[in-house]
């Protein structure tokens, strides 16, 4: 049997998180699609990047307390905590703060107007002030930090408020407080709401009070209506609209490009250089976001998804990850001028893995296409011409298979035939098989299925280790790993398979500390890893869905729902030692995890308990 979990330790752990020596990850995310900014409860916008998601950051206080850069509000000298929610079913920020014997209010959002079948997303956030009690008397602390704090910024008045000078472009504030209240940090007292217009480049129409509270409703209004598509479970359903409504914030309006998090350089456990730039398109983070949305009922990003894919696919050899503009070429480097979220250091632009060997590619690229070419909902007047992209992505499959690879989590020197990578190889020629067969071509779907056969057989035989009783992270290793916890998801095993049973229960025993699972326990690149990486246990509370004991599920999920932010967002990774967040923020992934894991208990529960939905 497993290892009973140690809840005493799980709560102590979470009753201490916010004792930990570097600062919360408590910000709400805002954005549009082309936009996504941090929000700090002291009303500080503590990271933008414009006029990308991968643009250099205008405001990076989160990596540099002192020189990145902010944009806040301050009473006095003095920053005001305040309690941070987002409007009901939304992406729109609100701050209240109380001092004294008044209030006020922040609203900070990024317009997404509805227009017909589209929408409006200029490259700007809003800010609006109200006051909710007496006569608040507040600073304006405006301090763009262009080019990642490489730039010195001129600020000039103009007729249209501030323009801010060195950088990229230049960037516009539009304010109803006067000019030289901003420019002086002079105190100004809050009678009447108050707003702030940041926009990349210049604009012609000035706003008014009446236009930016016109598009705040409207913008309410748009995410309101976005929400109501989404098919949520029965299980869990707040916390998989609030995970949607995240996943919504990555995915880039242009092109269809969905990054795997707004940030760089949090890193995965303080004290190292573990800190890595995630603005990017991988390929696997794509893919599981699609399949989550389309779980959710919603297909256009997966459709917008696609055709990004095919665009890059085609440009060349196939990569791990894209810029969001499907550029090929993402050097990394560091910047050692800024001093690193909590001074850690280590900061870095750009990513490696952009030239690793990472072979369970094809086998995402084809879960894609198969979710995008099968759907009846979705209509395709030239499917017939994504099949070369299919025969090309399985016989590169085919070809991959058999050599080792650098793995689902990226080891920059560790090359090893690992069994998810094996694994994915298997999904492509399996895949590409079925989706040949729809196409009529017999014959390379029966080739294709008899290579992915033999391929499932030497999975089944080289990565299950009978002594150690659990599917090992690559073909004849000895270590525990916890992406094995998606096999059954993969459709190459079945969860009730006594091997997965039994692999499940190893990962329980060897890999969960404190209640949180890490990736692995083996040393890698830079040494041991000490922080749990939130998805896999996520993935872990599937897994014992799939496998029957659903009220371990159940009670993994709501356990790790107690790690979210006050904001409801989740991070990449846990420190298991004191509960608080770590790595880049908000991540993509988790919010696929808790997602799918949700979708998957819910149905498990209804199924179980002979529930149906009518009147229920």
């Amino acid at each position: 049997m497993p290892t009973p979990i140690d809840d005493a330790a799980v709560n102590e752990a979470v009753a201490r998180r916010r004792t930990a020596n570097w600062p919360p990850l408590d910000y709400s995310a805002i954005g549009n699609g082309r936009v996504l900014a941090l929000v700090s409860p002291t009303s500080a916008i503590e990271w933008l990047c414009l006029p990308r998601f991968d643009s250099p950051s205008v405001f990076a206080r989160i990596l540099d307390a002192k020189n990145g850069g902010t944009f806040r509000f301050l009473r006095g000298d003095r920053e005001v905590i305040g309690k941070q929610s987002y409007v009901q079913n939304t992406n729109v920020v609100t701050t209240r703060f109380e001092a004294g014997d008044t209030a006020w209010e922040v609203v900070d959002f990024a317009p997404r107007i509805p227009e017909g079948l589209t929408v409006r997303v200029p490259i700007e956030v809003v800010r609006v002030v109200r006051p909710l009690a007496g006569e608040p008397r507040l600073r304006v602390d405006f301090d763009p930090r262009p080019d990642y704090a490489r730039a010195t910024p001129i600020l000039q008045e103009t007729t249209l408020g501030i323009e801010v000078l060195g950088g990229a472009a230049p960037l516009q504030l539009a304010s109803s407080v006067p000019v030289p209240y901003i420019l002086g940090h002079r105190e100004f007292a809050l009678t009447r709401p108050a707003y702030f217009v940041l926009t990349h480049g210049r604009r012609e129409d000035p706003p008014n009070t009446a236009s930016v509270l016109h598009d705040l409703d409207r913008t309410i209004a748009g995410w309101r209506a976005w929400a109501k598509t989404c098919a949520l479970p029965t299980f869990a359903p707040a916390a998989v609209l609030r995970s949607a409504l995240c996943l919504k914030l990555h995915a880039y309006h242009d092109t269809g490009a969905i990054i795997a998090a707004a940030t760089t350089s949090i890193p995965e456990a303080m004290g190292t250089p573990r800190t890595w730039d995630y603005r990017y398109c991988w390929l696997r983070d794509g893919a599981f976001v699609v399949e989550a949305l389309r779980r959710l009922g919603h297909l256009t990003e997966g459709e917008m998804l696609i055709r990004y894919l095919r665009d890059v696919v085609e440009s060349g050899p196939l990569q791990p990850m894209y810029g969001i503009g499907g550029e090929r070429e993402i050097e990394e480097e560091l910047l050692p001028h800024l001093a690193g979220f909590g001074g850690n250091g280590h900061v870095r632009i750009g990513n490696a893995a952009v030239h690793q060997r990472q072979h369970d590619l094809m086998g995402e690229v084809l879960l894609c296409l198969d979710t995008f070419l099968t759907d009846p909902r979705i209509v395709i007047d030239d499917a017939h011409t994504y099949f070369p992209i299919i025969e090309r992505m399985v016989e590169e499959a085919i070809d991959a298979a058999p050599n080792a690879d650098t793995g689902i989590w990226e080891y920059r020197t560790m090359l090893r035939p690992y069994t998810f990578s094996r694994a994915m190889c298997w999904v492509a020629m399996h895949r590409g098989s079925v989706l040949a067969r729809g196409f009529g071509h017999l014959d390379k779907a029966e080739r294709w299925e008899a290579i992915a056969a033999k391929e499932r057989s030497v999975i089944f035989d080289r990565a299950f280790d009978p002594k150690l009783g659990f599917f090992t992270q690559s073909l004849g290793s000895q270590y525990p790993d916890a992406a094995n916890l998606l096999l059954p998801s993969l459709g190459i095993i079945d969860a009730r398979d006594p091997r997965f049973v039994a692999t499940v229960e190893a990962a329980e025993r060897l890999l969960v500390v404190n209640g949180l699972m890490l990736r692995y326990r083996n040393d890698d690149d830079f040494g041991a890893t000490t922080s749990a990486f939130t998805i896999c246990s996520f993935w872990w509370a599937e897994a014992l869905a799939l496998m029957g004991r659903l009220d371990d599920a159940v009670m993994v999920f709501q356990r790790l729902l107690s790690f979210a932010n006050p904001a409801g967002l989740f991070s990449e990774d846990v420190d298991p030692a004191t509960g608080a967040l770590l790595g880049n923020f908000p991540q993509a992934y988790t919010h696929v995890g808790l997602i799918h894991a949700a979708m998957t208990i819910g149905e498990l529960l209804e199924a179980r308990d002979g529930r149906v939905r009518v009147w229920t």
